[in-house]
């Protein structure tokens, strides 16, 4: 599969790239700055700015996966970056698919209430889960073969086992109501997504 990786060398991209690469597909790993990817690797540099250049880039391809992060000072750049992505889809070719790493404020905690809405996430989390929310639904409105994927409450480096449980829109927690997954482990359950698609035009998310 083809498949071009924005964000290919943040903490989730770089996780991302390692298991696609371990699988065999022929990826585009793109950046701002191109560092710490594999020597043998095809590369872009790219900061999601310009529609028609981003549709350049994923011109053929298989999937994108974006896996970018915004600013912490300007959470919602991620609403052009999503804007600008679906366009360029639309015009390399709407049989693309887009796949976001996504955020896990607009999970359910409760029916019909969202981590975001419950209260209980840190002041300092508020505003990207916000734009990741806005950005969720700018994919439910647009009319491409879209998947957001929402990490656990809490994700980071870790241990890649293998074992988690997949869900739609309710958080995923432990039975101590811990919430949390590896970046090691979200990389394989987003390429088995990629391999085998059970969640097109749809969330789902992750969790221990």
């Amino acid at each position: 599969m083809n498949v071009v990786l924005y964000g290919a060398t943040g903490k989730s991209g770089i996780r991302i790239l390692t298991e696609l690469l371990s699988r065999g597909h022929n990826v585009t790993a793109v950046a701002r700055k191109l560092i710490g990817i594999p020597a043998n690797v095809k590369t872009a540099k790219d900061d999601l700015s310009d529609v028609n250049k981003i549709a350049a880039i994923i011109s053929g391809a298989d999937a994108v996966v974006s896996a970018y992060a915004p600013p912490q000072d300007d959470t919602d750049q991620l609403l052009g970056v999503t804007e600008r992505e679906i366009d360029a889809v639309r015009k390399a070719g709407k049989n693309i698919r887009l796949i976001v790493v996504g955020g896990a404020g607009s999970l359910e905690v409760a029916p019909g209430v969202t981590v975001l809405q419950s209260g209980h996430l840190p002041a300092e989390w508020v505003p990207i889960a916000t734009s990741h929310a806005k950005a969720l639904a700018l994919l439910k409105a647009s009319d491409i073969n879209w998947t957001y994927f929402s990490p656990a409450g809490f994700f980071e480096p870790g241990t890649r086992t293998g074992k988690f449980r997949l869900g739609t829109d309710q958080l995923i927690s432990d039975a101590e109501g811990n919430s949390r997954i590896s970046m090691e482990d979200y990389a394989i359950a987003l390429v088995d997504e990629l391999e085998k698609p059970a969640h097109q035009r749809a969330r789902f998310t992750i969790g221990y």
